[in-house]
């Protein structure tokens, strides 16, 4: 497509074609949306592609990995962002090993 011309074209005929183009697409859109639904009806999906209340699969529960040795409340999976509590200690030098919750005196809880 040469797009040379649009330089030409003032803002009010550039704002013109831009609404005649956006009518254009939303109703070829539509007319495209219809035609793909009535393949769907056609082949007896019309009700599974319109349902959007996937279940999502279940996750075990994740056990904390670190303990804040400060406030023993504050625990970490490990997974996701780092907490609050930890983003300072490990700017001030300390390693993400200090604060692992020892496995055989977490299990006898």
């Amino acid at each position: 497509m040469n797009t040379a011309h649009f330089n030409s074209l003032s803002v009010d005929e550039l704002w013109i074609l831009h609404q005649e183009v956006a009518a254009k697409l939303t109703q070829k859109m539509l007319v495209q949306k219809a035609h793909l639904e009535e393949r769907l009806h056609r082949i007896g999906l019309a009700n599974e592609a319109t349902r959007f209340n996937r279940k999502r699969r279940p996750y075990p529960p994740v056990r904390p990995k670190y303990r804040n040795p400060k406030n023993p409340a504050e625990t970490w999976s490990g997974r996701g962002r780092l907490p609050r509590w930890l983003r300072p200690q490990l700017r001030g030098g300390r390693d993400l090993d200090d604060f692992l919750i020892d496995r055989a005196s977490a299990q006898k809880r």
